[in-house]
């Protein structure tokens, strides 16, 4: 075996450890813009500061809304935040949400953060669970367009969960890589 063969295999083989064992984690911020006109509606919950709602609104007892599914890639503390044109309000639901009972699975609610139209907490998320985030007003009469900010440790996934790829399919990439690298080896020798 060449040097450079020798050199190409360790760097190949220290390529597929690095894979297997390195788990990245960066910080994420995410933004989106919506609106909640002519939307569905929901009796929402009241604000309880930073505690779960147990109770609902009798202001915002047909609010229009609109529902986010997100998911984390790292446990920790994610900030969420709302800009709106109206006085606006944040709900965040863990595992579902049902409209038809809004109290079941909320986490924490919002009004008013800084002024009328911003809305914002901060809730500790883990990875594996879904998450709604409900966008919505404080009273019937508030409605309008929004931009919605969340900051966390990781990366933060709108929508539907993201695949997270199998150890065995890192494993089946690494030992792809490795393949490739002995035989642009053996292809060097016989050149």
């Amino acid at each position: 075996m060449t040097r450079i063969g020798i050199s190409l295999f360790r760097w190949s083989l220290l390529l597929a450890v690095l894979t297997l064992t390195t788990t990245p984690c960066f910080a994420d911020t995410v933004i989106f813009m919506g609106n909640t006109i002519g939307r569905p509606t929901f009796n929402r919950p009241v604000d309880n500061g930073n505690n779960t709602p147990t109770a609902l609104s009798n202001l915002g007892t047909a609010v229009s809304y609109s529902l986010m599914q997100l998911t984390v890639s790292v446990d920790g503390p994610y900030v969420f935040s709302s800009v709106q044109n109206y006085d606006g309000f944040l709900v965040l639901y863990r595992n579902s949400f049902n409209p038809a009972s809004p109290l079941l699975n909320v986490l924490i609610a919002n009004d008013d953060n800084l002024d009328f139209e911003t809305s914002g907490f901060t809730s500790n998320l883990s990875t594996g669970t879904n998450y709604f985030l409900v966008t919505t007003g404080a009273l019937n009469s508030d409605f309008g367009t929004f931009t919605n900010t969340i900051t966390g440790p990781g990366p933060i996934n709108l929508g539907a969960p993201a695949a997270v790829p199998e150890p065995a399919t890192l494993l089946l990439l690494s030992t792809g890589l490795t393949g490739v690298v002995i035989r642009a080896r053996r292809s060097g020798r016989r050149s």
